[in-house]
């Protein structure tokens, strides 16, 4: 165990795992196509993405089979907080997904850990961010039951993640996320989803209405909305910033991290392909040399705001966010790109073919994402349907097609179109 006051000590890693959300298996294969080390995927019960495609038991032994080809992990989700009625249905589930070839589970219930360890004796254990993990006593405590890695609570600072660090087994892991949506709760601990619809966010439900647009109104003065303020501690519903933190690899990788992890398996493909390659060039870069990674952080931000998102954040790594973390104007995704399709083969005479996302049309411009970080533009020269038949455009999403461009496109790679031509980080 390290001493508490190595605490600022540089801990640069040869090593960082970048951890990437899959919703299916087709999300899956493209994390790994554009640089995740790792994906994390739910099944059809007891994670908290209910709403995703999500993994049957067959689907898990091909996302293992595709992974392990790749030298790539995968890590199941069943990190709900389960009631009396699931326990029986939860130590059958496991019994089927120990077979499965995956490399570790993640769970929050210290009921849900024992099953997992009674069942499967030999899988590796992940404990959610869910439990509510803030200090180095909690880590150590999880390390004691048997598990390797412990995800932070999103609360945490950066400077009490080094702490952490200092004060747990050297091969123990920490994991943390490093982008995406940020649960207005603690720890993603909600009750708002269940309060207004029934459905449980602890239970894989979550309608997300903290996403919704709110006015507070007095019970004497019905009609007369008021702002919605806070204190000095912050605002703790309501509409947050996503996080991004591309700008913060390195403090990211000095505090200790093991893995970054991204949120997001509701996402498209697009979104995936377009975090997982900044992000891995970003930490790729700084590994390498600082000088670099700096060199390069106008590239990053424009990746990165060729995402889906709402605007970004740097949550609490740096200190107790302000009303800066809030939206309060709006509940709307900025979206700068819309995606086209995620190449499937190319023809000998150099089509492209894939099933259409969205419409574009002939002589559009259209940006190839290429695996190692650049963007190749093309032209729309022609598009066939199945049959062979010519089209103008393509109007009708999931319609197979097969499209010839004016630059050499290869199988795997996402097409999008460049919608804003700001694409500076706002």
């Amino acid at each position: 165990m390290k001493n508490g006051d190595n605490m600022e000590n540089k801990r640069k890693r040869n090593k960082v795992e970048l951890l990437l959300p899959a919703g299916n298996l087709e999300t899956l294969k493209v994390a790994i196509r554009y640089g995740a080390d790792a994906v994390y995927i739910g099944g059809q019960a007891y994670g908290l993405r209910a709403k995703a495609d999500n993994f049957s038991i067959e689907d898990m032994k091909a996302a293992a089979e595709y992974a392990h080809a790749h030298g790539k992990k995968v890590y199941l989700t069943a990190n709900i907080y389960a009631h009396n009625y699931d326990i029986d249905g939860v130590r059958k589930y496991f019994a089927q997904v120990k077979d499965t070839g995956i490399d570790a589970v993640l769970v929050s219930d210290p009921g849900m850990f024992m099953l997992a360890r009674e069942v499967m004796p030999d899988m590796e254990l992940h404990i959610s961010t869910q439990a509510n993990n803030t200090n180095y006593l909690t880590f150590q405590f999880w390390n004691k039951m048997g598990a390797k890695r412990v995800v932070t609570a999103r609360e945490l600072s950066l400077k009490e993640i080094g702490e952490i660090r200092d004060n747990i087994p050297d091969d123990m892991e920490i994991e943390s996320f490093i982008h995406g949506a940020m649960c207005i709760s603690y720890s993603g601990r909600c009750l708002l989803s269940n309060y207004f619809t029934g459905r449980d966010a602890n239970r894989g439900a979550c309608t997300h209405p903290c996403r919704w647009k709110y006015h507070i109104v007095e019970e004497t003065r019905p009609g007369e909305y008021l702002p919605v303020n806070e204190d000095e501690r912050g605002t703790y519903i309501f509409n947050s910033k996503d996080l991004c933190m591309i700008e913060h690899v390195p403090e990211m990788i000095e505090a200790g991290i093991d893995s970054f992890k991204i949120e997001g398996r509701m996402k498209t493909a697009l979104y995936v392909a377009a975090v997982a390659r900044t992000y891995r060039k970003a930490i790729d870069d700084y590994l390498e040399s600082e000088e670099k990674y700096r060199a390069n952080l106008d590239y990053y931000r424009t990746e990165i705001a060729k995402c889906t998102y709402r605007q970004f954040t740097t949550g609490f790594y740096f200190g107790k966010p302000d009303e800066t973390a809030q939206i309060y104007d709006s509940n709307t995704y900025l979206k700068n790109c819309t995606y086209i399709g995620n190449v499937e083969h190319v023809t000998e005479d150099g089509m492209a073919c894939f099933e259409q996302k969205n419409k574009f049309s002939v002589g559009e411009n259209i940006e190839c994402m290429d695996f190692d970080g650049t963007n190749i533009n093309g032209t729309v020269e022609a598009i066939y349907d199945i049959d062979g038949n010519p089209m103008e455009a393509a109007p009708h999403p999931k319609q197979p097609l097969k499209v010839k461009f004016s630059c050499d496109v290869k199988p795997g790679m996402i097409l999008r179109r460049v919608e804003d031509a700001d694409n500076s980080v706002r």
